[in-house]
């Protein structure tokens, strides 16, 4: 990735994913990507490890989160050789428990139980879907509840669209796949999942919070592994009687080609579905299928079922434009 691509990449994330959500993370990826001497630095990295979710929350750990542009620069610059440490050690794995407000009317609409394999699953937050609560609100002042009832953690989605009607989901299996899978249940890789939650964002930090709680009650397991090396025998473990679905949200676009294409391929050929929840832009062939553009006004996530696009979702889980 050249300079400008990498100053690119920190524009986009500030005016399409930060913009509106977190007032400082929007100055520092504009600020980032005006600054020729941190590029020239980040470009000391490997391509994936520039992202400016990665910088950002790396500087948080090291040093606190800065109150602006000429803090983060001093914190990069002084103590560049442990902010660069974290960043090559940690991924960006962004587990967000409220991606589940997507994932739950799909998993809702399949033949019950359901044997649930996530790939990139990080610390499994959303492999425990059935022990949400959720709430949707149509754009008619409708609203549906589901989920688990008295659940310590209620999903609150807007939709653009009737409320949807939603069952119960059963699980009876589940399982993960990460390269770096994280422990719930180990204090330094919750605190890293908390400073990947942007900085105002204190309902996001809550909802990870609570999360947590349930997961260490009873945490999914996570396998360490690539993608398509484990997806094959870990789905043959899923019990007899049991809806496989091989769900991911946010994680096949860091895949690079051709691995990307060889997943897409192997999740097909399994005797189950295939839940994804990612940027329009991940699997061409599904974007095709859309009727309508995703939206230009802010990022997206396209969902899709075996294939067939679903709906819009925001990329915290707080909307849907249903397809």
């Amino acid at each position: 990735m050249s300079l400008e691509g990498t100053a690119e990449e920190y524009r986009y994330f500030a005016t399409a994913m930060a913009r509106g959500s977190s007032p400082l993370y929007e100055r520092l990826g504009l600020a980032v990507a005006q600054d020729r001497e941190m590029l020239e630095a980040l470009e000391g990295l490997p391509p994936a490890k520039r992202q400016p979710n990665l910088l950002f929350a790396a500087v948080r750990l090291v040093a606190g989160t800065p109150d602006g542009y000429e803090r983060l620069r001093e914190i990069v610059f002084d103590r560049r050789d442990e902010v660069f440490a974290v960043m090559l050690a940690r991924r960006t794995q962004t587990n967000e428990p409220g991606r589940c407000a997507g994932l739950y009317p799909a998993l809702a609409s399949l033949p019950q139980p359901l044997a649930l394999l996530e790939v990139g699953a990080s610390a499994g937050l959303c492999l425990l879907a059935d022990r949400y609560g959720y709430e949707y609100t149509g754009n008619d002042g409708g609203v549906t509840r589901g989920g688990a009832p008295d659940a310590g953690l209620v999903l609150r989605c807007r939709v653009d669209g009737p409320a949807p009607s939603v069952g119960p989901i059963t699980v009876a299996w589940r399982a993960g796949i990460d390269l770096n899978p994280l422990d719930v249940t180990d204090d330094d890789d919750v605190r890293w999942l908390r400073m990947l939650v942007w900085p105002e964002q204190t309902d996001r930090l809550a909802r990870l919070d609570a999360a947590v709680g349930i997961a260490r009650r009873d945490p999914p397991p996570i396998h360490r592994g690539d993608l398509n090396e484990r997806l094959d025998a870990l789905a043959a473990e899923a019990p007899a009687g049991a809806t496989l679905v091989v769900l991911h949200t946010a994680v096949v676009g860091y895949v690079p080609e051709p691995a990307r294409g060889a997943f897409a391929e192997r999740v097909r050929a399994l005797p189950g579905h295939w839940l994804s929840q990612e940027t329009a832009d991940v699997f061409p062939g599904i974007a095709a299928r859309l009727r309508e553009p995703a939206p230009v006004e802010t990022a997206a996530y396209l969902l899709a079922l075996d294939g067939r696009p679903l709906a819009f979702t925001a990329l915290h889980g707080s909307w849907q434009r249903p397809l």
